[in-house]
C-alpha cells in the first residue's frame, strides 16, 4: 500500500510494476458499506490477477464551506484496515502538498452539466471534483474507475470529462447502496443526530411517492415536484430544510418542460449543517 506518499514520481514508478488491469475507487475516506461494495465491484471487474486501488484524500478545493471541510470525518487507520480486509492491493493517501502546489492555478471547469442541482447550489464544487479526479487518473493511470450512482451529477460530469478530454479510462457507475430504511449510504450520515438519522428516510420516501405519479402518465414536472416537496416537509424536524428539488433530463441534466423521456427527480436536503443528496429515475 502507498500511504502518505509525498512523491508522486515514486508512485508512478511503482505502478509500472503493478499488475493490469487496474481498477480505481476514488474516495474521501470515512469508508462505509457503500464504498466496500465499490471495491468488490472493482475486484470483480479486474479479477484476482488484476489490481484494485483506492484513493483516500479529502479534497480541499471541492468544499464550498470551510466548516464542512473541517468537520469531514477522517478515520484513516480504520479505513486502511477495511481496505486490507477487502483485499485492496493499493491504497493511495497523498498529502495535500503532493497534489496542490502552494501557487497552483489550473483547475478543470465544465460549463453545461453544472448549471443545475449541486452545480448551482455549490459554487466551484465540481471544479474541485473534476480537478482531483483528473489528477488521480493521471497519477494512477487506471484502466477502470468505479463511482457510486448516488452522486449521479458527479458521475455524469466525469463521463463528460473523459469523453471531452479523451482520457484512456473506462468509468463505471455502481448502483446506490442504501440502508434498510432506504437512506442512501454516505459518510455524512455519521454526523446526523440520532433523531435526525431516524427521520432521514423521509428523503427516499418523498422521492418514491413522487415517482408513483408516473403510473398515471403524468407529464407535468411541477406535479412531481409538488408531491416530493409535500412529503419532504410534512411533520419534518426543525433542523430539516430543502437545499434544492429539481427535475432534470437524464442525459443533459437540464430542467425539463414536460416529462416525456428519462428524467431524474433530485434533491439535496439539510439536517442542520449536514447536507444529504438523493435522486430517483422517472
Amino acid at each position: 500500500m502507498i500511504t502518505r506518499s509525498a512523491d508522486v514520481n515514486s508512485v508512478r514508478k511503482l505502478l509500472q510494476k503493478t499488475a493490469r488491469p487496474l481498477a480505481l475507487v476514488p474516495t474521501m475516506g470515512a469508508l462505509h458499506e457503500g464504498h466496500l461494495q465499490l471495491l468488490r465491484a472493482a475486484r470483480a471487474k479486474v479479477g484476482p490477477q488484476g489490481t484494485v486501488a483506492i484513493s483516500i484524500f479529502v479534497n480541499p478545493i471541492q468544499f464550498d464551506k470551510a466548516s464542512d471541510l473541517e468537520n469531514y470525518p477522517q478515520p484513516i487507520e480504520e479505513d486502511l484496515a477495511l481496505c486490507e480486509a477487502e483485499g485492496v492491493d493499493l491504497a493511495f493517501t497523498p498529502e495535500r502538498e503532493s497534489l496542490y502546489q502552494s501557487d497552483h492555478s489550473v483547475i478543470v471547469q465544465e460549463s453545461l452539466l453544472t448549471r443545475h442541482l449541486c452545480g448551482a447550489s455549490r459554487t466551484g464544487h465540481f471544479d474541485g471534483v473534476l480537478t482531483i479526479v483528473l489528477k488521480l487518473f493521471n497519477i494512477l493511470q487506471p484502466d477502470f474507475a468505479i463511482f457510486g450512482q448516488k452522486d449521479f451529477q458527479q458521475l455524469a460530469l466525469i463521463h463528460r470529462m473523459v469523453r471531452d478530454l479523451n482520457l484512456p479510462v473506462s468509468v463505471i457507475g455502481h448502483p446506490t447502496v442504501r440502508a434498510a430504511d432506504g437512506l442512501a449510504l454516505s459518510s455524512r450520515n455519521s454526523r446526523l443526530q440520532a433523531h435526525e438519522r431516524a427521520d432521514a428516510a423521509r428523503i427516499r420516501r418523498a422521492l418514491l411517492a413522487a415517482r408513483d405519479l408516473r403510473t398515471s402518465g403524468e407529464q407535468n414536472p411541477q406535479i412531481y415536484l409538488n408531491a416530493a416537496r409535500h412529503h419532504l416537509l410534512i411533520d419534518c424536524p426543525e433542523s430539516f430544510s430543502i437545499d434544492y428539488l429539481e427535475l432534470v433530463d437524464a442525459e443533459t441534466l437540464q430542467l425539463v418542460p414536460t416529462v416525456t423521456k428519462p428524467s431524474f427527480l433530485a434533491t439535496a436536503c439539510f439536517y442542520g449543517g449536514v447536507r444529504l443528496i438523493d435522486h430517483i429515475a422517472l
